[in-house]
């Protein structure tokens, strides 16, 4: 199973540098077009797999720092779900999703990805996973997921069926990630 993270920087489009403005007045998000690997071509936030003993916080900072040039206090992300990904009946993928309004620096294109700064209300969910309609909207306004995601069709994830899903909202996570 593949643990990760997604980060979600979100601001309001007065701010030029994300100021400590709280998650419930942002109507930005800054999403990532995907150059390369899983999701290629897709839109969606900075994120990807934890490396050795680091934290999903740590790696939501360096993830996010490697294909957008963010700078982040781990301290400054808000846990803002869980989600579980099945592909065929095995567990794929159990992401951490995190929001920030707190980051230093403006997003700049890697070979990883390519940053655009998105109203909240024009969010390009036609061009993301399907299943990020179900619950990025729901996190984007502020509250907590917890979900499953059920893939069936054989590797790779980005070419399976998406057939189930469950998702609870409103959920507290504990002080750690």
């Amino acid at each position: 199973m593949i643990e990760a993270t997604l980060c979600f920087p979100m601001r309001s489009r007065s701010d030029s540098a994300g100021d400590d403005t709280a998650a419930e007045t942002a109507n930005e998000v800054l999403l990532i077009e995907k150059r390369r690997g899983l999701g290629e071509g897709w839109y969606n936030g900075p994120g990807g797999k934890l490396e050795g003993d680091e934290t999903p916080r740590e790696c939501a900072v360096r993830e996010t720092r490697e294909e957008v040039g963010l700078e982040i206090d781990p301290a400054d992300l808000e846990k803002a779900g869980e989600l579980r990904f099945l592909l065929d009946g095995e567990e794929h993928t159990f992401c951490h999703v995190f929001l920030t309004t707190a980051f230093d620096g403006e997003p700049t294109a890697s070979d990883e990805a390519r940053p655009e700064w998105v109203d909240i209300d024009e969010v390009p969910y036609e061009q993301m996973w399907e299943d990020d309609r179900l619950w990025l909207p729901t996190v984007l306004e502020g509250k907590s997921v917890r979900g499953a995601f059920r893939f069936e069709g054989g590797e790779p994830l980005d070419e399976a069926e998406f057939v189930e899903y469950d998702l609870e909202t409103g959920v507290s996570f504990a002080d750690g990630d």
